[in-house]
């Protein structure tokens, strides 16, 4: 099979979740990085795998609204034409093999998005905006995301994505209130605009109207919805898939070109691990409250403090699988605007190899229900 070719989805491999356990999609932003999430679902397809609820951001929000807006054996095909289109602009590689000449046609690949755009996703405004004494907020940008509404109603079957198969959760952010807002199919009906607004980044994109409010990119105030997925499910074992485009950990910067990247992985990453160890501690807590209120006399069963604190607590089981796109030899601060073929083909591939390595790993394959309500595997580790 080439790279460009997608695997038909096989019969179900029930070692991916347990039974009436959950399985939930959690995809991080992060632009052109977003490609490594494709090659995660891709491994994941290949073994049947139905994901009941997904929640994205920015370019997580895109991969969301195209798996859940296909077909179960055509999802990651169609994730596939996605980032094949938004990669044609350079086909081609570094001329020479070599550090140098890597990170230097990385940084060219860059600069070509910043000037012409990317097909099927945004184009520079003409006139730029910064040469306007003004306009409407939706006009605000240095580009026009019009053609990734066009792709979208192209490649996604928003019906589909809203009949309730699949929960879909996309986070953005009130330009006006700066209050973080999901739209979900649980009480929303989700449309190209939501999706685009949910990677609406200023001052690159400009925000996207809805319902007279405007948003922009939900990255600005969290890059992760891990946080969202564990405060709204409180009564389902689930088995999260967090695929994360930026790594919190990496090398202190020694020269000045590195600042700018290590400071954009740290601001993105969203403190993911810190995160995901405090909502393993909430959950602890709200375990031990349900056993706690279980022990509780019968003639407390109505009594107002004890169904409000029922209704927090919970006995579900989380496992975490946590996957990462580690930081390249060769990458800069401009990684997430670089959509060369070969570097999307090969954030594509390192998914796939991470998910192929996890879900094949005697860890996961023989894992557990968490006794303590969350476990977290961290199962490729560079």
């Amino acid at each position: 099979m080439n790279q460009h070719q997608t695997a038909q989805a096989v019969t179900s491999d029930p070692t991916i979740t347990k039974p009436d356990e959950m399985l939930v999609l959690v995809l991080q932003g992060g632009g052109a990085l977003g490609s490594y999430q494709g090659g995660v679902f891709e491994a994941m397809e290949r073994r049947g795998a139905r994901p009941e609820w997904i929640a994205g951001i920015s370019i997580g929000a895109i991969n969301a609204a195209l798996i859940a807006g296909n077909k179960p054996g055509e999802q990651a095909r169609a994730l596939r034409s996605f980032w094949d289109e938004v990669s044609s602009n350079i086909t081609f590689g570094a001329p020479l093999p070599g550090l140098f000449m890597e990170t230097t046609f990385n940084e060219v690949s860059a600069a070509s998005t910043a000037l012409y755009g990317i097909p099927g996703f945004f184009e520079p405004r003409f006139p730029p905006t910064y040469l306007l004494p003004g306009g409407t907020p939706g006009n605000v940008g240095y580009y026009d995301t019009g053609p990734l509404r066009a792709t979208l109603e192209r490649l996604v079957d928003f019906d589909r994505l809203n009949n309730g198969e699949t929960r879909v959760s996309l986070g953005a952010v009130n330009v006006g209130t700066g209050n973080f807002r999901y739209f979900d199919t649980n009480d929303t009906r989700i449309g190209p605009e939501h999706v685009m607004a949910s990677g609406a980044l200023p001052p690159g994109f400009p925000p996207i109207e809805i319902e007279g409010e405007w948003y922009w990119d939900g990255g600005l105030v969290s890059n992760t919805p891990l946080q969202y997925v564990l405060e709204r499910d409180h009564h389902h074992d689930m088995c999260v898939f967090q695929v994360d485009l930026f790594c919190a950990t990496g090398p202190v910067p020694r020269t000045i070109s590195e600042i700018a990247e290590r400071e954009k992985d740290i601001r993105f990453s969203s403190r993911t691990r810190l995160n995901t160890d405090m909502m393993k501690e909430q959950r602890k807590l709200r375990a031990a409250l349900h056993r706690l209120l279980r022990k509780l006399p019968a003639e407390f069963a109505d009594d107002p403090d004890v169904k409000l604190l029922a209704d927090r607590s919970n006995d579900a089981c989380v496992t975490i699988v946590h996957m990462i796109n580690r930081r390249k030899a060769a990458s800069r601060d401009s990684k997430d605007y670089e959509f060369s073929r070969r570097s999307v083909d090969a954030r594509w591939n390192d998914g796939l190899a991470d998910a192929e390595e996890t879900l094949e790993d005697e860890r996961f394959l023989h894992r557990r229900m968490p006794p303590h309500s969350v476990e977290v595997l961290d199962l490729t580790r560079k």
